[in-house]
C-alpha cells in the first residue's frame, strides 16, 4: 500500500516537474503579439482578429491578444503599428480601404502603406454583393440595372459612406452599364442595410459577412456578386460577368501587415503561422460560416495585391472627383 503510493506521489512530481520544464521557456520568453484592429469590437474585421487569435498564439508559440484602435478612418491603427518595435510583435489586421483607398482619397495621411508598412499575409476575401429590398422586382443585376434605365426611372444605391468600397463599387457598375444610379452614403453599413430592408433605399452594396444574416431572414435579396467565381454561401446567384457585366470586381480583402523594418525571418514565420491558423479546420469552418473566405498569401502577392487595387481605387477616385467627407 505504501509503495504505490510512494510510486502514486512520485509519478505525480514527475508529471508536475515535466509540466513546469516545458511553462518556463515559455514564461521566460514573455512575448506577446498585439493583433491591432482598427476598429471597435464586435465588427467584421475585429470578429476575424478574434476568429484567429486564439490558433495563430498556438502556430506562434505564445499568447496573441487583440487591440481596438478605432478612429481616424485607420490612421491611429496605422500610425500605431507604424511606429511599434520592428520585432513582428505588433501585428495589423486591416481592410482594403486604409491602405489601398485612403492614400489615392486622403490628400494627407499620417501614414504611408508602402514607405511604413510591411505586408505579411491576405486573411480573407470579402467580395461585394449586390442586395435590394425583397420587393424590389429585379431577379438579378441586369434587371437592376435595365430597370434604372426606363424612363423616367433611376435606381438609389446607399453606401456605408463616400470613398468606402460599397460607394465604390457602385461607381464600377454604373460606368460599367450607365445605369442611372443615386448614391446615398450614410455613416457606416448599419444604417445604410436598415434603410434597404425598410424600402427607403433601392439597393446596397455590401461585403457578405453583414448580409448574410438579413438574407437568410428574408429581409434582404441578393442578385449579384461582383467577383469573378459565385460564393459558397449563395451558389445560386450569379456574379455579374455571367450576366454580361464586365468591370465591377470589388473585394474589401483583410490582410496583416507590421512595422516595415521588421526582419523577413520575422515576416516569414509568421506568415508561415498564419497559413497554418486558417488551414485550421475550426477557423476556416468559421470564417466561412460567416462569409469570409480564408485567402492566405505570400508577403510578394499581398504587396501585388496592395498596388494593383491602390491603382484601380485610385483611378476610379480621380476619374468621379470623390472627395471624403
Amino acid at each position: 500500500m505504501k509503495t504505490n503510493l510512494f510510486f502514486r506521489r512520485s509519478a505525480l512530481a514527475l508529471l508536475t516537474a515535466s509540466a513546469l520544464a516545458a511553462y518556463l521557456p515559455a514564461l521566460a520568453q514573455g512575448k506577446i503579439t498585439r493583433l491591432v484592429v482598427a476598429f471597435p469590437s464586435g465588427g467584421p474585421v475585429d470578429f476575424v482578429a478574434r476568429t484567429i487569435s486564439e490558433q495563430l498564439g498556438k502556430e506562434l508559440g505564445h499568447q496573441v491578444i487583440v487591440e481596438n484602435k478605432a478612429g481616424a478612418n485607420g490612421a491611429i491603427a496605422a500610425d500605431y503599428v507604424a511606429r511599434a518595435t520592428p520585432d513582428g510583435l505588433t501585428l495589423w489586421l486591416t481592410s482594403v480601404g486604409a491602405v489601398a483607398i485612403n492614400p489615392p482619397l486622403y490628400d494627407k495621411l499620417p501614414y504611408d502603406p508602402v514607405r511604413d508598412l510591411a505586408p505579411v499575409s491576405l486573411v480573407v476575401n470579402n467580395v461585394e454583393l449586390l442586395v435590394v429590398n425583397p420587393a424590389n422586382p429585379a431577379r438579378n443585376g441586369a434587371e437592376f440595372v435595365a430597370n434604372s434605365k426606363l424612363p423616367g426611372k433611376g435606381a438609389t444605391l446607399a453606401s456605408s459612406g463616400i470613398g468606402s468600397v460599397p460607394h465604390l463599387a457602385m461607381e464600377l457598375l454604373a460606368d460599367a452599364t450607365q445605369a442611372r444610379l443615386l448614391h446615398v452614403p450614410y455613416k457606416g453599413a448599419a444604417p445604410a442595410i436598415t434603410d434597404v430592408v425598410a424600402g427607403h433605399v433601392d439597393g446596397f452594396f455590401g461585403d457578405i459577412p453583414g448580409l448574410i444574416g438579413f438574407i437568410k431572414a428574408g429581409k434582404l435579396k441578393p442578385i449579384g456578386i461582383a467577383a469573378a467565381k459565385r460564393h459558397p454561401l449563395l451558389p445560386d446567384v450569379k456574379t455579374f460577368a455571367e450576366m454580361g457585366i464586365a468591370g465591377v470586381d470589388s473585394d474589401n480583402w483583410y490582410a496583416i501587415f507590421t512595422t516595415k523594418a521588421t526582419p523577413a525571418a520575422d515576416i516569414e514565420r509568421i506568415n508561415q503561422a498564419i497559413r497554418r491558423t486558417l488551414g485550421n479546420e475550426a477557423v476556416a469552418a468559421r470564417l466561412m460560416a460567416s462569409g469570409a473566405e480564408p485567402a492566405p498569401s505570400s508577403p510578394a502577392e499581398l504587396a501585388t495585391l496592395l498596388k494593383n487595387d491602390t491603382a484601380k481605387w485610385s483611378r476610379v477616385i480621380k476619374a468621379k472627383n470623390i472627395k471624403p467627407e
